[in-house]
C-alpha cells in the first residue's frame, strides 16, 4: 500500500524551507495540530499524519501484530521519511509520539536534523526512583476501564488530559478524537503506550533534542520532562507556562515558538 495514503500524509508550507514532521499523540490526529500549523508553515515545509488506525488513515493497514508495540509506529515515521525524500526533517512527537522519534533516531539518526518532544513520557507506570505519574494499578483500572466501556472511557480521561477546565470546547474536542477510534484499536494502542518503558532508548540519542513541558500536567509531571532532559546527551528543556497535555490546543503561540525558535536555529553539533 501507498505509504502517503496509507498515513494520510499532508505536506504544506513553503517550499523549500527546513521540513517539520508533526506527530499526533495517543487517540488523536492530525487536526489536533490545526492552530500550530499555520504558523509553522509560514517558515517551514510542514509534514503531518495520521498512526494508522486513526483520523484518515487507511484503516485496512492496521494489524494487532504491527501496532500491539511501539516500534510498529516509529517504523511508520522512516516509511514516511523515505517516501517523502525531504531529506532530514526536524521531528516533532507529541505525547507517545515522543517515543516514536526516539525510537526512529536512534535506529536512523541521518533521516532526523532534529528532534522536539512535546510533553513526552519515556514510561508512564512509576518505578524505583522514577516518577511516571501513575502507579501500576492506576494503569490496571485505566485499561479496565477503557475495555468495559470505551466511549464513557474517553469521556472521563480527555478532561485529565487537556486539564483546561475553563475551556470545554477543548475537551469536548479531545474526548470526541478518542471516540473516533476503532475500540480495538484503541485497545492495542493504549497497551503498548501505558505499558511501555522507552527510558533505556534515550540515551542512544544522537541528534539535537529540545524537551518540552508544561507547568503543570497530571499526565507528564515535571519530573519526566527533567528524566528526559537528563537522559537525553546535550538537549535542552522547555517549559511552556502553560497547563495540560495538549498545548498545542490550549498554549498554541507557545507552543509554535518553542517549536519554531529550535527549528530555525542552527546547531554547530549537526
Amino acid at each position: 500500500m501507498d505509504v502517503l495514503r496509507r498515513n494520510n500524509v499532508v505536506v504544506e508550507g513553503r517550499a523549500g524551507g527546513p521540513v517539520i514532521m508533526l506527530a499526533n499523540g495517543f487517540g488523536c490526529d492530525q487536526h489536533m495540530w490545526r492552530l500550530t500549523a499555520p504558523a509553522l508553515a509560514e517558515d517551514f515545509k510542514v509534514v503531518r499524519f495520521d498512526h494508522v488506525g486513526t483520523g484518515g488513515s487507511e484503516k485496512s493497514a492496521w494489524s494487532e501484530e504491527r501496532y500491539s508495540s511501539l516500534d510498529g509506529y516509529a517504523r511508520d515515521v522512516l516509511e514516511i521519511c523515505h517516501e517523502l525524500g525531504l531529506g532530514p526533517v526536524v521531528f516533532v512527537g507529541h505525547s507517545v509520539s515522543s517515543v516514536f522519534g526516539v525510537l526512529a533516531a536512534g535506529w536512523e539518526p541521518e533521516a532526523f536534523e532534529k528532534l522536539v518532544l512535546l510533553t513526552p513520557s519515556p514510561r508512564y507506570i512509576d518505578d524505583s526512583g522514577y516518577r511516571g505519574g501513575f502507579s501500576a494499578e492506576d494503569i490496571d483500572e485505566l485499561l479496565e476501564s477503557l475495555d468495559s466501556n470505551y466511549l464513557g472511557w474517553s469521556a472521563s480521561l480527555a478532561p485529565v488530559v487537556m486539564g483546561n477546565p475553563e475551556r470545554p470546547d477543548l475537551t469536548e474536542e479531545l474526548t470526541n478524537s478518542f471516540c473516533q477510534v476503532d475500540p480495538v484499536v484503541a485497545r492495542v494502542f493504549a497497551r503498548a503506550t501505558f505499558l511501555s518503558d522507552n527510558r533505556a532508548d534515550l540515551a542512544r540519542v544522537t541528534v539535537p533534542t529540545r524537551v518540552i513541558e508544561c507547568a503543570q500536567d497530571v499526565i507528564a509531571p515535571r519530573e519526566v520532562g527533567a528524566f528526559v532532559h537528563d537522559a537525553i546527551p546535550g538537549s535542552e528543556l522547555v517549559t511552556l507556562d502553560a497547563v495540560g497535555h495538549c498545548p498545542q490546543l490550549s498554549a498554541p503561540e507557545q507552543t509554535a515558538e518553542a517549536i519554531a525558535s529550535f527549528a530555525a536555529r542552527a546547531d554547530d553539533e549537526r
